[in-house]
């Protein structure tokens, strides 16, 4: 069994997310890029963001399989 993340670890791996967030989305967000390349690539971002920031507040791990 995995031991349960602490508070202080949870508010630091959203901290790091948040700014590895706010860092893409400068770079590669919503209107930046020709066309809908910006959009496109900030919604990719936006989903990445929600599906990694529930996964930190659950304490899920999305990557493991096993039963």
């Amino acid at each position: 069994m995995r031991q349960r993340q602490g508070c202080l670890q949870g508010l630091l791996e959203m901290f790091m997310l948040t700014a590895a967030f706010d860092w893409l989305e400068k770079r590669f967000g919503f209107g930046r890029g020709c066309s809908c390349t910006g959009f496109g690539c900030g919604i990719i971002l936006l989903i990445a963001f929600l599906v990694l920031a529930c996964g930190i507040i659950t304490g899920t791990d999305w990557f493991h399989l096993g039963f």
